[in-house]
């Protein structure tokens, strides 16, 4: 068995410091060892996106990072992303338009769309569909999915437009 490793990590504003096998994933670490389970695991290849987590403040595969990859480093979750209120809007825009249906792959869609909608303000319907096709969804068929964030998208531009 391989020896611990120490991890300094911020999780969600909060500080930790923990020991974690070398080869635990980072989903695995905030699941498990933090109890936080708003990310789920789904396909454990990095192809579902159920894991998604936000690293250094760009969205990361949780099932193919490794925890002590997230050394001195700022990681949020779906948990911390609710609690700050930064996808209220879009969190509301999902529930009107019944995007979420078993809700598994929810908490890796709105971690998507929360950096689609800051770093592609003015994103087209059809860029919208290639950003979020790199996250699995088996009930909705995407479409609830793409009215909800371009709905999002349409109502923050008309706020920064005031």
């Amino acid at each position: 068995m391989a020896e611990l490793q120490t991890l300094s990590v911020n999780v969600n504003g909060q500080s930790h410091c923990c020991s974690v096998q070398p080869r635990q994933h980072l989903v695995d670490f905030v699941r498990h060892d933090l109890g936080l389970k708003g990310s789920h695991l789904g396909c454990e290849h990095g192809v579902c996106g159920a894991c998604t987590l936000e690293l250094d403040g760009k969205i990361v595969r949780g099932c193919l990072t490794l925890a002590v990859q997230a050394q001195g480093c700022r990681v949020r979750t779906i948990e911390g992303l609710s609690e700050d209120g930064d996808v209220r809007d879009l969190q509301d825009a999902f529930i009107r338009h019944n995007a979420l249906q078993c809700g598994f792959c929810t908490p890796g869609m709105v971690m998507a769309a929360k950096e689609l909608l800051e770093t592609k303000p003015n994103a087209t319907r059809a860029e919208v569909r290639e950003w979020m096709s790199g996250n699995y969804c088996r009930c909705t068929g995407y479409h609830a999915i793409v009215d909800a964030v371009c709905d999002t998208l349409a109502e923050r531009a008309k706020q920064r437009a005031a």
